[in-house]
């Protein structure tokens, strides 16, 4: 099941990463993909693999954030 799981995160997100430039929403749905992939590291054991993924969840949120901003400028 966690490897089910992990295959599902990880399509996810690189299917986000892929529609980024569609959007903020999509750069939030990386930042989700992220998240589920780092549950999945951490559930799996690789822990190196969990906090890099959180730290790029933290990286979309922030970029998403520019772009909403910069869009009501």
């Amino acid at each position: 099941m966690v490897t089910l799981f992990g295959v599902v995160a990880v399509t996810f997100m690189v299917t986000m990463y892929a529609l980024e430039s569609r959007g903020k929403r999509y750069v939030f749905g990386f930042a989700l993909g992220c998240v589920l992939s780092s549950i999945y590291g951490l559930l799996s054991g690789a822990w190196p693999f969990g906090v890099v993924e959180l730290l790029w969840a933290g990286i979309a949120v922030r970029k998403a954030q520019g772009l909403a901003s910069a869009a009501t400028h």
